[in-house]
């Protein structure tokens, strides 16, 4: 169905049913908590797309959505206006802390720096958490000879992926690096006057990004990944969804390997064989 450019239509709002079935959706597929207080905000993110596409109705809208070619064309779409995205540069800065001071040399004395390490960030948004993870770790590879990273980033919405591959950001947005790490990795855009920086060449080459629904059975990944960033996401889903992923991430966590979490998110109570070695820091046994 091509985009409309017609003026916008008057929309019906949205019926108990079909917020029910749209909720049935986002919490069987992409398990995030829909309950009914969330039908206004749900409503109002879904308008800009049936205008776009000139429907005047959330059943129609539903069944273009889950029609082959709403599948193919617009599913996605829908996917990125459900899906929350807020992030930032060095967010939760005490976690890049106790990477640097505790983890990598506890690593790096067990395996050695014959071997590259894998971090995985699991709801990597538009890129500031792992372009952060890829400054600090560089920056550590200059103190620590011989020190090889990679970094993996996923995300469910296409829309923030496009945006973490280009590395482009607002200068404003930015503030939270630490000055010397912007002086180091981030361009100036030649045009002052836009007031955009660019992650460095060099830290985006660090960064693998690709789409990845975690609630999925099979996440393809074929190796174990050694530290994995997985923060400020399980707090959208439910109790159960929660155990399922968290349980999952385990089982791509190398023996030894430590799962960071957001730090409004808690492990307690869960039945994840897990232990805990600071404030959501955990590590698997060996």
């Amino acid at each position: 169905m091509p985009e409309s450019t017609a003026r916008r239509t008057i929309i019906d709002p949205m019926t108990d049913s079909t917020f029910f079935q749209f909720s049935q959706f986002i919490q069987t597929e992409l398990g995030i908590k829909m309950p009914p207080t969330k039908k206004v905000m749900l409503q109002a993110r879904l308008h800009k797309r049936l205008w776009k596409l000139g429907l005047d109705s959330f059943d129609a809208y539903y069944e273009y959505v889950f029609s082959p070619d709403g599948r193919e064309h617009e599913l996605p779409q829908m996917i990125n206006v459900v899906t929350t995205n807020k992030t930032d540069f060095f967010r939760e800065p005490n976690h890049f802390d106790f990477l640097v001071e505790h983890v990598l040399p506890k690593m790096i004395k067990r395996h050695g720096l014959e071997k590259r390490f894998t971090l995985w960030c699991a709801g990597s948004s538009s890129g500031e958490e792992p372009y952060s993870l890829a400054m600090v770790l560089h920056n550590y590879s200059e103190q620590v000879h011989g020190f090889k990273f990679f970094i993996l980033a996923t995300d469910i919405s296409t829309k923030v992926l496009d945006k973490a591959k280009l590395g482009i950001y607002d200068e404003e947005s930015a503030e939270p690096i630490p000055v010397i790490f912007r002086q180091k990795y981030l361009l100036r855009s030649k045009e002052r006057d836009k007031g955009l920086v660019r992650v460095s060449p060099e830290i985006r080459s660090f960064v693998r990004f690709r789409r990845l629904n975690l609630i999925k059975s099979d996440f393809g990944l074929r190796e174990t990944v050694d530290i994995i960033f997985c923060r400020n996401v399980i707090i959208y889903f439910n109790r159960e969804t929660q155990e399922h992923v968290i349980n999952k991430l385990y089982h791509h966590l190398s023996p030894g390997g430590y799962l960071f979490t957001g730090h409004s998110e808690t492990l307690n109570g869960h039945s994840v064989p897990l232990k805990a070695v600071a404030h959501t820091v955990y590590q698997k046994e060996f």
